[in-house]
């Protein structure tokens, strides 16, 4: 493993105060911002930071409402161009003129509208499967994700665990499903607004890998979302798919270097 140490901080943005985790240091290569699924935070990426960040600053910020980050205000409704809009305040924060974004479900809905937003800034982009359903998939979804009231049978935390151990690679522990789970809760009440978010964002981002023009690389894993990431081959102008089947929800914290190395292979070609 790298010897790059992952240090946490906080920033003042318009949302609020947002969490983030950082390693490694700005250099030649582009520095990479890594962007969580929902409804999950930077945590996610904590143990590949270090991998990712031999030799270029690595970042994984948390979105407002997720992680250690202030929710939006005022009732503000999120959506993904407002979480795009945070996300390049962390970016501008670090003074960052060309960097790669690596995101994950959610995260590669919001790193999309990040490259079409500031398609200078952007280098290339890695998304970790690729969310595109059709309008009654899409439907289908916000019913399925919609929120669990809280009672005293804990039926929204029985849900929860169900949801983390499903699609569990192996490699994967208890502890480190644990983890993922406790990141579910700090969403609190709000825990369910990414995903609606993502799913009302759907045909957005289907429509933004067709004009993307940066290279862009699906690493499509063994999850809930491997069928429909092989719909990207038809939209994408500059990019490419690799399935790896074996990899599913956890593989970050189960295999860090070789997904990094992966990552990397293409950021660094």
């Amino acid at each position: 493993m790298s010897d790059a140490v992952v240090k946490r901080q906080f920033l003042e943005v318009e949302s609020g105060q947002l969490h983030l985790r950082a390693a490694g240091a700005a250099s030649a290569k582009p520095a990479i911002a890594c962007l969580h699924l929902m409804p999950k935070s930077g945590r996610v990426f904590a143990r590949l930071l270090p991998e990712l960040a031999q030799d270029r600053l690595a970042l994984a910020p948390d979105y407002p409402g997720y992680g250690e980050s202030d929710p939006y205000k005022g009732g503000v409704k999120p959506s993904i161009p407002r979480y795009a809009g945070s996300m390049l305040e962390v970016i501008d924060h670090f003074g960052l003129e060309r960097l790669s974004l690596v995101g994950h479900h959610t995260g590669a809905m919001v790193a999309a509208e990040i490259a079409l937003r500031r398609p200078a800034l952007v280098d290339k982009l890695v998304c970790i499967s690729a969310p595109i359903f059709t309008e009654a998939e899409a439907a289908d979804m916000q019913r399925t994700y919609a929120a669990v009231p809280l009672d005293e049978a804990g039926t929204r935390f029985r849900a929860m665990w169900e949801r983390v151990l499903s699609h569990r690679m192996p490699g994967v522990s208890l502890a480190m499903a644990a983890e993922s789970f406790a990141e579910n809760l700090r969403g609190g009440e709000r825990y369910e607004e990414g995903h609606q978010a993502a799913f009302a964002h759907s045909r957005a981002y289907a429509e933004a890998l067709a004009k993307i023009e940066q290279p862009v690389l699906v690493i499509n894993v063994g999850d809930d979302l491997f069928e429909h990431s092989k719909r990207a081959d038809g939209l994408m102008r500059n990019g490419r798919r690799v399935d790896y089947p074996e990899w599913s929800h956890g593989f970050l914290d189960a295999s860090p270097k070789e997904a990094a190395k992966a990552m990397l292979d293409f950021l660094d070609a």
